[in-house]
Order: structure tokens, then C-alpha cells, then sequence
């Protein structure tokens, strides 16, 4: 009897002692398998939330290829969200969130400069990799921390300002004005477009500013046009861009001036009084990319096939909500993979280390080889940028195909 109870005790201690083995390898596998986050802080509400959505389809897109091929590290990649509506404030709450989850290896922002540079400290307080997707300002790379967490694949303030300023030389106008939004994207491309003219012996015809929410900025076009500009350059978010136009079509058509503008508006929606207006407006701006005319047509096409089985039923490139923000933010998820499995880890600074130091990756946007250096966070380069304009229905369409 005694050995009989022995052997009992025995064999429940050998089944306890395996279900703890059990319950331990369950626990490893759930760790493996544990989602690796990116974050996006990006507008998702407000005006310029179109901006935000394409960013989000961009790099679900890209998740959901990366996961089909078996994550990264063996663990799926999962994308969580936060709203920060263009708010510098909100969005500097969405990095402190952000920040402090468990597996975040890096953020992906919004089309919002103020809002990028007001997060910079919190982000490289926790040492976490932000992907700049849109926003321009050309400080929000060269932000003097070091190491440097910040990575790009977008236009750079200090590259657009020379290339608008050039763009606008190439067809024939030479008095250009300067009507800039009163943020730090706005100084930016101050300082970027009269460094251009200046080394062109040029100056600017006139420099405006406008604030925040400005209902009009018909005296500042006055301004203008009494300096003898030929050309407004316009550096402005959305409501901006609408005041703008509406105000120039406002003005009899021998004083209506034509307007390059960078990109910034182009993370909203038109609407029907802004495509009225822009039959009596010339308005050509900034873009890196598009579904049209696509650098490698077999990728662009294996992207908008994905756009069109995820999101909504499509008719060609025409269907692609700020074409720009989507292929970028698709890139920079796929090169976020290739340097967490480079680094072997999602720690963040090792992550780091590795985008810094990624080899040759076929992109959608362009042949990165590499994309970054340890001293260059910039992905895109001068040779990326070209002028587009909005075709009578409001789609985004490159200049040369719309015959201007």
C-alpha cells in the first residue's frame, strides 16, 4: 500500500511538474508571438485627416505584406493609432502614451511640423524611433539630439525651398512673393526659399504672413501685388490654401497671380467651392510620388491591388487619397522591418543603429541604396520632388500628364 501511495505521489508531482513545463513553453510561444507595435500620431479628425488616413493605409499595406511573409523576429507587426487632430499638445500626450507600451519599438507621424518638433524631446527622452512620413520641416531631422531617433522618407524644407524657387524660375517668373503660414513649417520654408534666391542674387518680391485660421488674406495679396510680384509661393495647411484661392479667384482676372505651393493641403479633402475657384486659379505644388506615373510600375501596381481589396473598390490611381502619404508611409514600414530583423530585437536602440546602417532596399518611391547614413535621416533627396496640380474632379495628377 505504501508503494502504491509512493508511486501516486509520484506521478503527481511528474504532472504537476509537467504542466509547469507547459504552462512555461505556452508562455514563451505567447511571448513569440506577441505583436511587435508601431505607432501612428497622425490627424485622424480633423482638417487634415485625409493626410492621416493615408498615412494609415500606406503602412497597413505594408504590415499586413511583412505579416503575411511571417512578421518580424517571428512575431506579427501590429499598427495602434492616436489621434492628435493637428494639436501640438495632444500630439505630445500621444508620444508619453506611446512611449511607455510594452513591444512600441517606433511612432509614425502626421503631416504637422509644429506638432513633430513639439514632440522631439518626449521622443528622444525614450529613446524611440519616429517615421516621418509627411511632415517637411527640416529641423525635425536636423533636431542637434544625438543619437538621432528621427527617420525620414519625405520632401525636406531645405530641399522644396530650392526646388519651388527653381520651379518657378523654369516657367519664366522671376518677382516671386512669399505668402507663409506663421508656424515653424512656415519659417522653415522662409528660410529655405529666400536661401534659394539668394543664391540666385535674388530676393523676394515680398514676404506675408498669415495666422492660424485667417478668414482672408486678401490685404496680403494686395501686399503683393503692389511689390510687382509675378508669382505667389505659398507655404499653408488647408483652410489656408482654401482662403488663399478663394481670394485670388476673388480678385479680377488681369491681378490674379498664379500660386506654387508646397504640399501641406494636400492631406485634406477639396471642396466643391475650392474646385470652383481653382478653374481661375493656375495652382501647382509639391509632390514626391504618384500612382500615375510610378518610378517601378510592378510594385505601384501590386500596391494599389492591395489598396483596392482592403479599403474601397477603385478605379485606377484616381482612388488613392493623398497618394503621397500612403507610398511613403508604405516604404518606411518595410525599411522599420528590415532594421528590427537586421538588429535582431525590437529594442529601440539597437533598431536604431540598424535603419541607420540598412543596405539597398527596392522601395516603392525609389531605389534606396542606402536610405540613411549615420549623419544623413533623409531618405529623399532634391532629385525626388515634382510639381502636380488638381485635375477638374480634385485629383492629384503630375503636371506633365495634365499637358501644363
Amino acid at each position: 500500500m505504501m508503494r502504491v501511495a509512493q508511486n501516486r505521489v509520484r506521478v503527481a508531482v511528474l504532472s504537476l511538474f509537467a504542466c509547469f513545463l507547459t504552462s512555461l513553453s505556452s508562455h514563451a510561444a505567447d511571448e513569440r508571438a506577441a505583436p511587435v507595435l508601431v505607432g501612428l500620431d497622425a490627424d485622424m479628425s480633423a482638417a487634415a485627416a485625409l493626410g492621416g488616413e493615408a498615412i494609415r493605409r500606406g503602412a497597413a499595406i505594408a504590415i499586413d505584406e511583412i505579416n503575411q511573409a511571417g512578421g518580424v523576429l517571428g512575431r506579427p507587426l501590429e499598427l495602434v493609432v492616436r489621434d492628435h487632430r493637428g494639436n501640438p499638445d495632444r500630439g505630445v500626450d500621444n508620444i508619453k502614451e506611446l512611449a511607455l507600451m510594452d513591444d512600441l519599438v517606433a511612432v509614425m507621424g502626421g503631416i504637422h511640423t509644429p506638432v513633430a518638433m513639439a514632440e522631439l524631446e518626449i521622443i528622444h527622452e525614450h529613446n524611440l524611433l519616429y517615421l516621418g512620413p509627411w511632415a517637411a520641416g527640416t529641423f525635425v531631422v536636423d533636431n542637434d539630439y544625438d543619437p538621432n531617433f528621427v527617420f525620414r522618407v519625405s520632401a525636406r524644407d531645405e530641399y522644396a525651398g530650392e526646388f519651388l524657387i527653381d520651379a518657378a524660375f523654369k516657367r519664366g517668373y522671376r518677382r516671386p512673393a512669399l505668402l507663409l503660414w506663421q508656424t515653424a513649417w512656415g519659417r522653415s520654408n522662409e528660410v529655405a526659399m529666400t536661401t534659394a534666391l539668394e543664391n540666385r542674387s535674388e530676393e523676394p518680391a515680398a514676404i506675408q504672413w498669415f495666422n492660424t485660421g485667417a478668414q482672408s488674406v486678401a490685404g496680403q495679396l494686395e501686399a503683393i501685388k503692389l511689390a510687382g510680384a509675378d508669382v505667389v509661393m505659398l507655404v499653408a495647411a488647408p483652410g489656408g490654401v482654401i482662403t488663399a484661392v478663394h481670394d485670388m479667384a476673388a480678385l479680377p482676372p488681369a491681378e490674379r497671380l498664379p500660386i506654387i505651393a508646397h504640399w501641406g493641403f494636400t492631406g485634406s479633402e477639396l471642396q466643391q467651392a475650392t474646385l470652383d475657384d481653382l478653374k481661375d486659379v493656375d495652382l501647382t505644388f509639391l509632390q514626391t510620388f504618384s500612382f500615375f506615373d510610378p518610378p517601378f510600375a510592378d510594385r505601384a501596381d501590386r500596391v494599389l491591388a492591395a489598396y483596392c481589396r482592403h479599403f474601397q473598390a477603385c478605379d485606377g490611381p484616381s482612388s488613392i487619397l493623398a497618394p503621397t502619404g500612403t507610398a511613403h508611409a508604405y516604404d518606411l514600414v518595410h525599411l522599420l522591418a528590415l532594421a528590427i530583423d537586421a538588429a535582431g530585437t525590437n529594442d529601440r536602440d539597437r533598431v536604431r543603429d540598424a535603419m541607420a546602417t540598412l543596405e539597398r532596399y527596392d522601395g516603392l518611391v525609389r531605389l534606396y541604396d542606402p536610405p540613411f547614413s549615420a549623419d544623413d535621416h533623409d531618405a529623399l533627396g532634391p532629385e525626388d520632388l515634382r510639381l502636380a496640380a488638381y485635375d477638374k474632379n480634385g485629383v492629384i495628377v503630375p503636371l506633365g500628364l495634365l499637358g501644363k
